[in-house]
């Protein structure tokens, strides 16, 4: 019995990578379960052949060699369908916030594909763990539904002990609403410009810078006052997605909106 209301699917997924940089790394696995409204169930799992060589380092933690991947897909050549697969759908994962779902869209802005994120929900199960109960994947995996996590760093294994470890957070808290716009409150996305968190929105509803100098500035006023700082962030190592929202801001205060 399906314990979370849904009004629409819900994707709950894991990606495998290069690396941890949003901005440099790609993805080789992405794994996902598709809860529709009724309680089914779909499965995708999918290899990426990221076009990059994969660091030894980042192989010893999930498994995936540079020959494992060799003969898949690059993200442009599934993007479309990937993208027609997610529509509609609300996310979840653990730690997704703020780096899966940030790298699962960074790559369909490579490649080509302007996927829609204003009107989705987001659940983060690390965010309510860590409101709840400090720790990390496995140990919540063996606190929420007493069993240990086998193939840890699996994005199918992930995948599928955070699923289990939303539900079961739901049974065990009741102060926690069953309901996709309570948990995406909780998992802190709604407060974001950019899904990497570069600029949040204040009290007032208005953009703010959340890091450097210009941290907690109205961005309206630092591009007035330092007209050089827009291109200064276009010119540098920012998300495509960062840029993106930089954009509509500067196009705003030029012709309004």
């Amino acid at each position: 019995m399906l314990n979370l209301q849904l009004n629409k699917p819900l994707i709950v997924f894991d990606l495998e990578t290069t690396g941890i940089s949003i901005s440099n790394d790609r993805i080789v696995e992405i794994a996902c379960i598709k809860i529709f409204p009724d309680g089914r169930e779909d499965t995708l799992h999918k290899r990426i052949n990221p076009d990059m060589p994969i660091p030894a380092e980042v192989t010893a933690i999930h498994g995936i060699s540079d020959a494992d991947v060799a003969n898949e897909p690059k993200f442009e050549e599934v993007a479309r369908d990937l993208a027609t697969y997610m529509q509609g759908c609300d996310f979840a994962g653990f730690n997704s916030n703020k780096f899966d779902f940030p790298m699962l869209v960074e790559e369909f802005l490579r490649a080509g594909v302007d996927f829609d994120v204003e009107n989705r929900k987001f659940i983060d199960a690390q965010r309510i763990f860590h409101m709840m109960e400090p720790r990390n994947l496995s140990a919540a995996y063996r606190f929420y539904c007493d069993k240990n996590l086998e193939n840890a760093h699996s994005a199918v294994a992930d995948t599928r002990a955070t699923w289990e470890i939303i539900q079961s957070q739901i049974t065990r808290y009741p102060q926690l609403k069953n309901t996709i716009d309570e948990l995406g409150k909780v998992s802190g996305q709604n407060n974001l410009v950019d899904l990497a968190g570069r600029m949040v929105y204040n009290a007032e509803g208005k953009e703010v810078f959340n890091f450097g100098k210009n941290k907690n500035k109205l961005v309206e006023e630092v591009f007035k006052k330092e007209p050089g700082y827009y291109q200064w962030m276009m010119d540098n190592d920012f998300s495509l997605d960062t840029k993106r929202r930089l954009t509509k801001i500067k196009l705003r205060m030029k012709f309004g909106g």
